[in-house]
């Protein structure tokens, strides 16, 4: 798994809004400024983030993005997952993926064990620790 260049805009993009004070509205052009990222693509980005309930959108002219949740409450997992899907190493460590080989399938148990750990330390480190 390569966490893709969404994401790590995603990341960028919640760490610019997280440094306004909470409930503060940055318009999308401020925010792709300061992160050197394409505006129409930052757009898309935060679609994504909206459907994954980590930032609320206001229309309009003094319109823009805000988090919707507190800084503290939002984790890198948070992030990646509203990009990304559920995160997994491999196909068959995928929810609800039921895998033909895991009665003697010796691999998916180092997959799962790396994919925990990995898991551990996105969940670890929330927004807040980020700013």
């Amino acid at each position: 798994m390569q966490i893709t260049r969404q994401s790590e805009y995603a990341i960028k993009t919640l760490i610019e809004i997280a440094k306004a004070p909470f409930g503060e509205v940055l318009s999308t052009k401020f925010i792709a400024e300061q992160q050197d990222i394409p505006e129409d693509f930052l757009k898309k980005t935060i679609k994504l983030l909206s459907m994954g309930d980590l930032v609320t959108t206001q229309r309009g002219t003094r319109g823009g993005v805000r988090l919707a949740k507190p800084a503290e409450k939002i984790t890198v997992a948070d992030i990646v997952s509203s990009i990304e899907g559920p995160i997994a190493l491999n196909v068959c460590l995928s929810p609800g993926y039921e895998c033909p080989n895991k009665s003697n399938c010796k691999v998916s148990g180092v997959l799962a064990k790396a994919q925990h750990a990995m898991l551990k330390e996105l969940k670890n480190v929330t927004l807040d620790e980020l700013v």
